[in-house]
């Protein structure tokens, strides 16, 4: 699958959402101009050490974004707070792009009412704009891969029994 962030603003974002294309073994697209250079410190230091595991594409537009992927406009879906209907009723495959706009205006009208059909929104109460940027591509992502059956991830996890056990933690089961 692919992530699509065009011209995202905010490098602690970014950073955080390829630790989470890191986790998946999702694609990175970050389309220009963006509100920070790929050396920030902010985005380096939130990615942690996920880098290298992170297959970042940046493109210089939008419009070189579309064009590069010409092929692919039907499996793209793109996230508003303006679209038709939930996240979760959309049908999500392993070479679909995830897309989404900056932090602060989100992905453009005139692009959204030429794909309004594909148009997927995080449901919320009324009042509230929208969700954190990394936290939106985490809820849409991980439900696309949750349709998918989570391929090739790990899904149990196992103690590892080499802390000890604090005694505060102890007394409060």
């Amino acid at each position: 699958m692919h992530i699509v962030l065009v011209e995202p603003e905010i490098p602690q974002n970014t950073g955080n959402i390829a630790r989470t294309c890191a986790a998946t073994g999702t694609r990175l697209h970050l389309v220009e101009p963006m509100g920070f250079r790929i050396e920030d410190r902010h985005l380096r230091r939130a990615g942690l050490d996920y880098w290298p595991m992170v297959e970042l594409r940046v493109h210089p537009s939008l419009e070189a974004f579309f064009a590069e992927f010409a092929g692919a406009e039907g499996r793209m879906h793109f996230a508003t707070t303006k679209a038709p209907r939930a996240y979760t009723e959309a049908r999500y495959g392993p070479e679909d792009f995830l897309v989404f706009g900056c932090e602060t205006r989100g992905l453009p009208e005139t692009l959204l009412s030429r794909v309004f059909d594909r148009c997927v929104r995080i449901p919320m109460l009324p009042g509230a704009r929208s969700l954190n940027l990394s936290n939106s591509v985490a809820v849409v992502a991980y439900e696309a891969l949750r349709q998918q059956g989570f391929p090739q991830m790990q899904n149990q996890g196992a103690l590892t029994g080499r802390d000890e056990p604090d005694q505060l933690w102890l007394d409060m089961l």
